[in-house]
């Protein structure tokens, strides 16, 4: 069987057995693709460990950043695994095949003030009634709101928001759901949006959706969308023009333990499966108030 044959069967299985993400399948289906371009696209049987190695080397030397090293790794180690369980290999040629270690960065954060003042600019600006002020100004209070994943805000619908109770339920990773709390300035937000904004928006389209957030043209919103909103709003006041979605989600969960917010917690607000993840926003708030000290202490 061919490497793309078994790709296929691979990414169904990830998605349908395994009920791993869209995003997470994507990815594992394109390092496989990459794979199968470098070795043009062999039997399964004729790739062992130098193929994978080559292939590996091939990325390094494109300039492929260390943490898409280590998902390809990842994704050969599970593919290769699941064929030899399927009865389609053999040996594992991937058994030995090592990841390169990442290199461990500190994820980017605005400082509260610094968001505090953009978001309340684009309340004041949404004020006058404009449909795509009320929704942009709706998700950025919504992503700091709550912590969520882009793809998370990208699939709510009106009726998983509950805006007496300042809730959301939001489907994550795994297809695991959560109810996420938010505060008075994205409840008064979406409101807004959904008495004048949403409506407008529908109004352009011509496929009627449950979906909260809507595109310029009606549609459903997609993360990309997203993603360039908080670029153009975020980059200026974190010195980024590639940030996305996900510094909302750091400062939110930096903010929260900086405020005394108990580590679980905030781990059960994020979604995240192991508490080790979350324990990297306490090094966030440890560099924070490392940095505060050494500009106000005398002896520092």
């Amino acid at each position: 069987m061919r490497l793309t044959d078994a790709a296929d069967d691979f990414a169904w299985h990830l998605s349908r057995v395994r009920r791993l993400s869209e995003a997470t399948v994507r990815a594992y289906r394109g390092d496989l693709a990459d794979l199968a371009a470098i070795a043009a696209d062999p039997e399964l049987d004729e790739i062992d460990l130098e193929t994978l190695r080559d292939w590996l080397w091939r990325a390094t030397g494109r300039g492929d950043a260390r943490s898409t090293l280590a998902r390809r790794t990842a994704a050969a180690r599970s593919f290769f695994a699941w064929a030899l369980e399927d009865g389609r290999i053999d040996t594992d040629p991937a058994l030995r095949l090592v990841a390169p270690k990442r290199a461990r960065t500190l994820p980017v954060v605005a400082s509260a003030e610094a968001l505090g003042e953009v978001l309340d600019a684009l309340r004041q600006a949404a004020a006058e009634g404009d449909p795509i002020l009320l929704r942009d100004s709706a998700i950025l209070e919504l992503l700091y709101g709550t912590a969520m994943r882009v793809s998370e805000l990208c699939g709510l619908d009106v009726d998983d928001v509950d805006l007496d109770r300042g809730t959301a339920r939001v489907l994550g990773k795994g297809s695991k759901e959560r109810v996420v709390p938010f505060g008075a300035p994205a409840r008064d937000a979406v409101a807004a949006y959904l008495r004048r904004g949403r409506p407008a928006l529908l109004a352009r389209g011509d496929k009627p959706s449950a979906r909260l957030f809507r595109g310029v043209r009606g549609g459903e919103l997609g993360p990309r969308a997203v993603y360039d909103l908080v670029a153009r709003v975020l980059g200026p006041i974190v010195g980024s023009e590639t940030a996305g979605p996900h510094a909302l989600r750091h400062s939110a969960a930096t903010h929260l333990l900086d405020g005394g917010a108990d580590l679980r917690a905030v781990q059960e607000i994020l979604g995240h499966a192991s508490l080790g993840t979350t324990q990297i926003y306490t090094h966030v708030s440890a560099e924070r108030l490392a940095a505060s000290y050494r500009l106000a202490h005398p002896r520092a």
